[in-house]
């Protein structure tokens, strides 16, 4: 009898295919609830419209597996199908932010060389901006007049178009912030995808919910971690194009939301809105945050409606789901008592604190630098070993760069960054980017940037510049000039002009010096 050496390296027919299998195992339950359209779809549903635009994309657009489709929308149906149909193919999908700007979205697209590019009508303007490399054969536009993704692909003749796809295949490239000026593309597997799905539900987070609102972006990966365990345990999902405080009120108010995760700033967002005082909470029955840590005063205005508010953690490359802290008593009191802690690990996630300088093992009670080891560890930077080997080891540890403690009761408190990168609302944020992109006025000779913490945002960019002698800009015009090259939330809120750039006793460039100039 032969013997099989590595399953995740086996095609088999139900890697990618989840709109199929769900299709077969529960073809009449609600699958997505659309907001924007008012229309619901079941699984049965979700699978016909998924062979439609397989089809399609593969006789009529010539897609095949190992192929780049690149997506800029937002939450649309469409999307769902896209991703849906590129898993029944083995075509890779490459969701980027609308939210960037010509010369990043450039450099993305010139790396990933996509076939295919589709995109929101309300962005043709910055699409046809763009430098389209030579590998784009097809351009199509989802317009919600005369859309021809309906009037065309989803009248396409379906056939069944799903293919034999190991686990190790790629499933997304997903562009991530990171520490360099230049963004990183992360290559996250059917592997990836299969066991954070597994994780997700073994450490309990969304089993004892029949409807769960999305409100990450689809060009996150935290947008499509929401989605594919929905899909995958056969919750419905609640889709809505944007983070709407408004809607989300609505919907939570009408009781179509049971659960929801969400960053400190959405949530202060509801906060604010004129209906959150009036808002029915009685059927939502759980808020989850992630990406950087909720305050206790912003928690305490949902556990005072009855609504438990609990932290999870994660990074793209490690998971993106490794953390959660689950409450041991049950007690809304103890989610306020252990508002700052990530808790710990989930069930298929090994982590560890090591000290930044020796990479040896911290004892409870001291600060060191996180890592993480998991079957959903993405599959390196794409093109890119040198900043792959940087971020994960031999042994299959990923350095996460964040600091960490873990107290006695096991349960684990992130402290801040190792390097200097921060996050701003929930996106990662590169100094050196911004830095780059000041350098580009003619009369700038130095600059930094830092991030400073903000009530609404986490924290937000500034930078110090100096400039060439003679030579001066004001900030208006400085933050002019970071809007073409920057995506809004990494234009810095201040920019002052100072006689020398701060340094540290070694004469590396002092951030710290940089924070705290504007505190």
């Amino acid at each position: 009898m032969a013997s099989i050496g590595n399953y995740d390296a086996l095609p088999m027919n139900w890697v990618g295919d989840w709109a199929g299998r769900r299709a077969a195992l529960t073809p009449l339950r609600t699958a997505v609830y659309d907001s924007f359209t008012k229309a619901a779809y079941t699984f049965a549903e979700m699978n016909d419209r998924a062979c439609r635009v397989g089809t399609y994309l593969a006789d009529h657009v010539g897609l095949r597996k190992g192929d780049v489709l690149t997506l800029i929308c937002r939450n649309r149906m469409e999307a769902i199908d896209l991703y849906l149909a590129c898993g029944k193919l083995g075509v890779i999908l490459a969701p980027l932010s609308q939210r960037l700007k010509k010369p990043e979205l450039d450099d993305l697209i010139a790396r990933l060389r996509p076939k295919v590019l589709v995109h929101e009508h309300a962005f043709a303007e910055l699409v046809a901006s763009l430098s389209m490399p030579p590998s784009v054969q097809t351009v199509i536009d989802l317009d919600d007049d005369g859309n021809a993704f309906e009037t065309t692909i989803l009248k396409t003749t379906p056939r069944d178009v799903n293919i034999p796809l190991a686990m190790n295949d790629p499933c997304l490239y997903v562009h991530t912030g990171g520490t360099t000026a230049v963004p990183k593309i992360c290559v996250v597997s059917h592997r990836q995808m299969v066991w954070n799905s597994f994780d997700i539900m073994a450490t309990g987070l969304i089993g004892q919910y029949k409807t769960v609102l999305i409100t990450f972006p689809f060009f996150h990966i935290g947008g499509w971690n929401t989605f594919t365990p929905l899909f995958h345990a056969g919750i419905t999902s609640v889709l809505m194009r944007e983070f709407n405080p408004g809607l989300v009120l609505d919907l939570i108010d009408e009781g179509r939301v049971e659960n929801f995760g969400a960053v400190e700033a959405m949530l202060q967002f509801l906060i604010a809105h004129p209906k959150f005082a009036d808002t029915d909470f009685s059927n939502l029955k759980a808020i989850i945050t992630a990406a950087a840590p909720c305050s206790q005063a912003v928690m305490q205005k949902f556990l005072e409606k009855g609504v438990p508010v609990s932290q999870t953690y994660g990074m793209t490359e490690a998971g993106p789901s490794n953390f959660a802290y689950i409450a041991r008593s049950g007690t809304l009191e103890e989610l306020l008592t252990h508002a700052a802690s990530i808790g710990t690990s989930m069930f298929h996630c090994d982590a560890k604190i090591v000290d930044q300088v020796t990479g040896h093992e911290v004892p409870p009670g001291e600060i060191g630098v996180l890592c993480m080891r998991s079957p959903h560890n993405f599959d390196g930077y794409l093109d890119d070993p040198a900043r792959t080997q940087k971020v994960i080891d031999d042994d299959g540890w990923i350095f996460t760069g964040d600091l960490a403690v873990r107290g006695e009761d096991g349960l684990v408190c992130i402290k801040g960054r190792a390097d200097n990168m921060f996050i701003s609302g929930g996106e990662n944020v590169s100094p050196e980017e911004i830095e780059q992109a000041l350098m580009k006025h003619p009369a700038v000779a130095g600059a930094i940037s830092a991030g400073i913490a903000d009530a609404k945002w986490g924290q937000v960019p500034v930078a110090l510049v100096v400039f060439h002698a003679g030579a001066s800009a004001s900030e208006e015009d400085l933050k002019r000039l970071c809007r073409e090259y920057l995506a809004d939330y990494k234009v810095p809120k201040h920019i002052r002009a100072v006689a020398d750039l701060p340094l540290t006793g070694a004469g590396k460039l002092n951030r710290h010096a940089v924070a705290a100039a504007f505190t």
